[in-house]
């Protein structure tokens, strides 16, 4: 028969099925001579014995479990262990029972307080009853929603009960080794109250809170303390209040307190979240230990010093994790694009030193450019265009005294922008942009055609030629398509020069930029809203999507519909939703994202069309030039055919902003199909289940993979990292190698209006709608998008949208950008906009003031 006691020394951080996390993590602190208070676990297979037979699906699973549990008999064999093992701990000894699930206490999810507690607890038979309401409290409605919320199969889950002496606590609390607010490492955050740490823990009492870093006491904020919890004689607890002065733990105490917690850190080597007490005899007690899940993970230092780092996701509106093969893909675009400074490194699939991964997440070193001179100059004007909530947070950086200037002298800086300006031919191209409009936009045509030649990969090429020359277009990649940038830059420069000229301030000329040309973004959006209104709306209005989807790719659509999505799947079919990702499937691949947004424009009564409101944004756009330049003309009689040159080319070129990044993600379409036949491939020789799986390896490990061997384990640990980072809500913009979130040293208060960015002028009033993914989204005509933030798979949603909200981005952001040719009002930049309004709720959204308030 199995073991269904075992004292904490004989438990050790493999026996996670046997005891759950708690008991595992209790049992290797004792094990590396922590003071932890003695103590046993009853383990899961008396759970197992108990909860034999027991459904684990239907409506009313949760109750028809705690009932089972708490009615089935204990078995004779396990209530004689608990008996027995209970003596051991001494006479009618005062003991805590406590859950501990195999789903607990682990490095992604904590389980904190999910299932129950019971404090002295005395007598034989008070702790039998207290282990049948733990493994009752497996299922809690609480409990089953958290793991359901963690992708946790209930069925796999089982409990073990820690039975532990307790300590007569004078003052307890618990204890964080990093700060759970700002992220910063070993700064020590200690919570402390008279008595048992329960009052901390449960929230019942306003502790007093100590942090601590380095041993020095940081803050020492004393908490009214008024109530307390303590033992009672022979069982159970109390709350007693109180109103205890001062603070109720010594400054040698608190040190005592950070001491211990880095010992417990350094042997788990990450952060923790602690319980402890200190009795009557001063002595200090380790209660508990398990991960801090909600800490963002550092990326792995690669040079001495306090670094900064800035997130490619967050600016470009993926919130979610890169695949592996995503990631690798960007690392050899950035070392492309390094070598038009004159820094292409060694390794092009090692990338740039600039750019680095953490949390499956791409993310910018700024650390040079923070503390050197033109850095400081250049940042906020370029964060202001992109992603305007992180200005603040850096120029607050400029504070810091580890992050003094270090590089005073702008002549490497002039270097490199001198070389990155040669090897673009940005004075040529310029020039060309001034004086030859027809040639630079010809010459952005070209570029599409160029790009178009290097992307056809010969059907018999090897996987290693397939492989050879992913390598070879992604290297060539930012290169060819960043030529396209000096011409825009012309536009908008001239926009600036317009507004200086004729007085205009630049917010009163935003109309310039509506229904711009050459945007193919909004030029695709225009082609899907057409394409709904020439097809057969039958099906569309009758089948729901995944059997849209299912007649798509049988060819049983009626026969307009099925040409015509083809037609526009084979010119749009590389898009997507976090498109960046090579990875992810795109529109041609999986395209119910499509048929979805053409159902629902075929589904509502629509007012005035796209096209409509395009050329009346045109019209609106020649009204805004023809006023500009007559204000000019006041100031001068020249400026005024100069204003309306400058408006002209901006019209003219503004819109091209989309197209590089239109061409990448065609480049990243290209490489992702070739990737597919070397998945296959890898298929074939064993290495994989399904081709798909090469896309969680990067590229060095899919040539190596050409060898032979099995990667499937490693393929499947990948996968699962992946889906836990896809359920991480929060992301920062700003990381400190530390890991401190600049941004939350200051969070906005939330009263009265939320402010944001100005980033389309009007304002507009209507019912809110939170979509935090677009496939599957529905947006009625009129209604006010409230999202995270947006790529081009998302900007369907534009054409009924009566207003946008943001959480991420500037002024030039992608958002920004089509709201603003749509004409429609929004502000981004909003903190936490999707959890502070709420679907149906009515706001006003005031794009030129860039606020956004919640009717009451």
């Amino acid at each position: 028969m199995k073991t269904t006691v075992l004292d904490f020394s004989e438990i050790d951080a493999g026996m996670l099925a046997e005891v759950g996390g708690k008991a595992a993590n209790l049992g290797e602190l004792t094990a590396a001579g922590l003071p932890v208070p003695p103590g046993w676990v009853l383990t899961t297979e008396a759970y197992r014995q108990v909860a034999q037979g027991l459904l684990t699906s239907g409506d009313d699973l949760a109750e028809r479990a705690r009932r089972h549990l708490l009615e089935a008999p204990v078995p004779d064999a396990v209530q004689e262990a608990i008996v027995k093992a209970y003596a051991g701990l001494g006479d009618d000894v005062p003991v805590a029972v406590r859950s501990s699930a195999t789903a607990e206490d682990l490095p992604f999810a904590s389980f904190a307080g999910q299932q129950d507690t019971f404090l002295n607890v005395v007598g034989a038979q008070a702790v039998v009853e207290a282990v049948r309401r733990c493994w009752a409290s497996l299922w809690t409605d609480r409990a089953v929603a958290y793991r359901e919320s963690n992708g946790i199969d209930h069925a796999a889950v089982r409990l073990a009960v820690v039975v532990q002496r307790m300590v007569d606590a004078r003052v307890a609390g618990v204890m964080f080794t990093a700060n759970p607010v700002t992220g910063r490492r070993r700064e020590s955050v200690i919570d402390a109250s008279p008595g048992l740490g329960e009052a901390v823990v449960s929230g019942a009492v306003n502790p007093d809170r100590f942090r601590v870093f380095d041993g020095e006491i940081l803050e020492r904020h004393a908490g009214d303390k008024r109530l307390a919890i303590r033992s009672l004689p022979g069982g159970g607890t109390e709350r007693v209040e109180t109103a205890e002065p001062g603070l109720c733990l010594t400054d040698r105490e608190v040190r005592g307190l950070a001491a211990l917690g880095a010992r417990v850190e350094a042997h788990y080597g990450a952060p923790q979240d602690t319980e402890w007490a200190i009795d009557g005899h001063g002595t200090l007690w380790l209660t508990q230990a398990r991960p801090i899940t909600t800490l963002y993970p550092l990326p792995e230092p690669t040079r001495p010093g306090l670094r900064v780092y800035f997130s490619v996701n967050v600016v470009q509106g993926v919130m979610g994790p890169l695949t592996p093969m995503g990631q690798s893909a960007f690392k050899v675009i950035s070392a492309g694009g390094a070598g038009l400074a004159g820094h292409r490194p060694a390794d092009l699939l090692g990338g740039a030193g600039f750019l680095t991964v953490s949390g499956e997440r791409l993310w910018l070193d700024l650390t040079t450019a923070v503390r050197s001179r033109p850095g400081r100059a250049l940042l906020p004007r370029v964060l202001t265009l992109g992603e305007a909530r992180a200005v603040s947070v850096v120029e607050r950086l400029f504070e810091d005294p580890r992050l003094s200037q270090a590089h005073t002298s702008v002549r490497p800086f002039l270097r490199g922008l001198a070389r990155f300006a040669r090897n673009l031919r940005l004075p040529q191209r310029v020039l060309k942009a001034l004086t030859r409009p027809d040639q630079a936009l010809a010459a952005t045509v070209t570029t599409g055609e160029r790009l178009d030649a290097r992307l056809r990969v010969p059907g018999s090429a090897t996987p290693a030629q397939r492989l050879d020359h992913a390598e070879r277009v992604l290297a060539g990649t930012f290169p060819l398509i960043i030529s396209i940038m000096p011409t825009v830059v012309t536009g908008y420069g001239l926009f600036a020069l317009a507004s200086k000229l004729s007085g205009v301030p630049v917010a009163e000329m935003s109309d310039v930029l509506r229904s711009l040309p050459h945007n193919p973004t909004t030029e695709m959006d225009l082609e899907l809203w057409r394409l709904a209104t020439r097809i057969e709306p039958g099906p569309f209005r009758e089948l729901s999507v995944p059997e849209l989807v299912e007649h798509y790719q049988e060819g049983r659509l009626p026969p307009l519909a099925q040409r015509e999505i083809a037609a526009f799947l084979d010119e749009y079919g590389h898009r997507g939703v976090a498109e960046i990702d090579l990875g992810v499937p795109r529109w041609s691949e999986e395209p119910g994202h499509i048929l979805g947004v053409l159902a629902n424009y075929l589904r509502m009564d629509t007012g005035v069309p796209p096209s409509e409101q395009f050329a009346d944004g045109v019209r609106q756009a020649r009204a805004t030039i023809a006023h500009v330049a007559a204000r000019a003309r006041r100031r001068g009689r020249w400026r005024a055919p100069v204003v309306r040159f400058a408006l002209g080319r901006t019209r003219r070129y503004a819109g091209l902003r989309e197209l590089p990044k239109f061409y990448l993600v065609k480049t990243l379409a290209a490489v992702r199909r070739s990737l597919l036949v070397v998945g296959e491939h890898l298929v074939g020789l064993g290495v994989l289940d399904s081709a798909q799986d090469v896309f969680f390896l990067d590229l060095r490990e899919t040539r190596a993979a050409l060898a032979g061997g099995d990667l499937r384990a490693l393929v499947a640990e990948r996968r699962a990292t992946y889906e836990r980072e896809r359920r991480r809500r929060h992301v920062p913009r700003v990381l400190l190698s530390d890991g401190t979130e600049p941004e939350a040293l200051s969070q906005p208060g939330g009263d009265g209006g939320i402010a944001g960015t100005p980033a389309s002028p009007g304002t507009v009033t209507g019912v809110a709608r939170v979509v935090l993914d677009p496939i599957g989204a529905h947006l009625e005509p009129g209604e006010i998008l409230v999202c995270p933030s947006t790529d081009p798979g998302w900007t369907p949603l534009f054409l009924t949208a009566g207003g946008l909200v943001m959480e991420m981005g500037g002024a030039m952001s992608h958002g920004a950008v089509v709201a603003r040719e749509y004409g429609i009002p929004a502000v981004v930049g909003v903190p936490d906009a999707t959890h502070r309004i709420t679907s149906g709720q009515r706001i006003t959204v005031n794009g030129a003031a860039g606020t956004v308030t919640i009717d009451e």
